[in-house]
């Protein structure tokens, strides 16, 4: 089988259909898979017309609809179409109806709205665009979180991930050759994470950089002997200052952000 497609479809944007549909690929050595997104689906023949698309493609479904008009239509359209059609949000929300007795509002887009969260988060983005790679060191202390470590360490996409959580997040690249700054000692180690990965992984991704920045290959910067001193010299410094050290190696954005979160919240 070659091109693989996945559909996701939703009345609102459909993020936590997505979120879903990408962590459920990472679990697959699967190539060749394609994400197809439908958004803001208000009507019966928008359903059936995705439903016919995706039968045609050989793929599957992933929905979240609140409508019960339009989640019924995709189930009977997935039926009659022989199409594999997986309701995310259907079965939870059911679920709180028999547990709690409570009704659904039935509005799409609820995540979405334009409520305090969603202005705390843009506020966290644009503080958090303004502390990256240590532009703004000052910043750190009204930061949720501080993010430090060697370069091609995550801490850029990682922190704008967090800010988007709603967390104001600076981070701060280590050079042994550059003094950190004494603010990192006045601040709590509990806001304070060092990040961490195993040499090999770090001289693969450095290595990477230099050729998409068409650098030669053999620059110091992606040498082991350079990348094992700044790990030494971050792993120090972050016993120095006591705070959480997080392996990012193997893992996804999410999982760091995961266990940083669980760590703090």
């Amino acid at each position: 089988m070659g091109e693989k497609t996945i559909f996701v479809c939703s009345d609102s944007v459909g993020e936590t259909a997505n979120t879903v549909v990408q962590a459920t690929i990472r679990q697959f050595s699967a190539s060749k898979v394609i994400v197809k997104r439908f958004g803001s689906i208000r009507t019966e023949d928008e359903v059936r017309h995705i439903v016919e698309e995706a039968a045609r493609a050989g793929g599957f479904i992933a929905y979240t609809l609140v409508l019960p008009e339009l989640r019924e239509m995709m189930r009977q359209e997935a039926f009659r179409l022989n199409v594999n059609a997986i309701d995310i949000m259907g079965p939870m929300m059911q679920a709180f109806i028999d547990t709690f007795k409570d009704s659904p509002s039935r509005k799409v887009g609820l995540l979405y709205q334009l409520d305090e969260k969603y202005y705390q988060r843009v506020e966290a983005v644009e503080f958090t665009v303004n502390s990256d790679d240590g532009k703004d060191p000052s910043l750190m202390k009204q930061s949720h979180i501080v993010l430090i470590g060697p370069s091609r360490t995550s801490k850029t996409p990682l922190s704008m991930y967090l800010a988007h959580k709603g967390y104001k997040v600076s981070n701060y690249p280590l050079v042994p050759e550059v003094k950190p700054p004494d603010i990192l000692y006045e601040l709590d180690p509990k806001k304070l994470v060092g990040l961490t990965m195993h040499p090999d992984k770090l001289m693969a991704i450095r290595t990477e950089r230099l050729k998409a920045v068409g650098l030669p290959f053999g620059a110091k910067y992606a040498t082991m002997a350079r990348i094992e001193e700044e790990l030494a010299f971050a792993h120090e410094l972050y016993k120095k200052l006591g705070c959480m050290t997080v392996d990012v190696s193997e893992k996804a954005i999410e999982e760091t952000a995961g266990i940083i979160l669980a760590d703090r919240y």
